[in-house]
């Protein structure tokens, strides 16, 4: 059998854990990472190098969409830009996404801060096919599972992190020989309803008023009191007040 040529594009450490399975399952799977585009994210320490992993293991390091070759599949996991369609349709397969979140209600960012907000009992996360909008394709696969009670967004982060990285192995192979039937979003707004998030909207969801509700209050730094990110805030005589959390 012919092998398959791959693009990888990813980042943070669910990018760095879903390369470094993608090489080790390469031979058992008949598959050439022609290349890989990433973009380091420093508030994730050291530990999960994209541009070392890739270089590692031979695999080329591609620096602008413009650039990408012709491949059978791309494989987007935390990647940052949008591709555009002329960028899609490098894929002679197929072109999927790994995005942590369910689909169709989470599109975009900050997903899990905005679950914690409204109030939400379920979670999980997507592959679907990638097209021109933002996280708008077919589903391939998805995992549902519960949010425990009053979760903090790193727990949710985590738990969904864990689901995210056991979903991409378990349907590697899959994606690999074709073995998908994709499903519609538009099939289940009905049922989940449909939200698309900015990243700049985690700026204005993270300032507090002391005057709301205190369940609304606790819901908001849930949401956004993440390790390694600015903390969520209130103003008092112009400055900003952070919140810090107690173990």
């Amino acid at each position: 059998m012919p092998q398959k040529k791959i693009i990888f594009l990813g980042s943070k450490p669910i990018g760095y854990d879903c390369l470094a399975f993608l090489i080790d399952k390469r031979e058992e799977l008949q598959l050439n990472i022609v290349g890989v585009m990433t973009q380091p994210r420093k508030e994730f320490g050291d530990s999960h190098d994209l541009l070392a992993l890739a270089a590692d293991n031979g695999i080329p390091v591609i620096a602008q969409l413009d650039e990408l070759p012709e491949c059978d599949i791309i494989y987007s996991v935390q990647y940052h830009q949008i591709l555009k369609p002329d960028h899609i349709a490098k894929a002679r397969q197929i072109a999927v996404n790994l995005h942590m979140a369910p689909l169709p209600e989470y599109r975009g960012s900050n997903q899990f801060s905005f679950a914690i907000i409204e109030g939400k009992t379920e979670f999980g996360t997507t592959i679907h096919v990638m097209d021109p909008r933002i996280d708008h394709g077919d589903i391939l696969f998805q995992k549902r599972f519960k949010i425990p009670e009053n979760c903090w967004v790193n727990d949710l982060y985590l738990l969904t992190y864990k689901s995210s990285l056991n979903l991409f192995k378990q349907t590697l192979s899959h994606i690999v020989a074709g073995n998908y039937h994709g499903v519609p979003q538009a099939a289940l707004e009905s049922k989940f309803g449909v939200s698309l998030h900015y990243r700049n909207e985690i700026k204005n969801i993270k300032e507090i008023d002391l005057n709301w509700p205190p369940e609304k209050i606790r819901r908001h730094i849930r949401a956004t009191f993440m390790p390694g990110f600015e903390p969520p805030y209130f103003m008092l005589d112009g400055e900003r007040i952070y919140f810090s959390k107690s173990y």
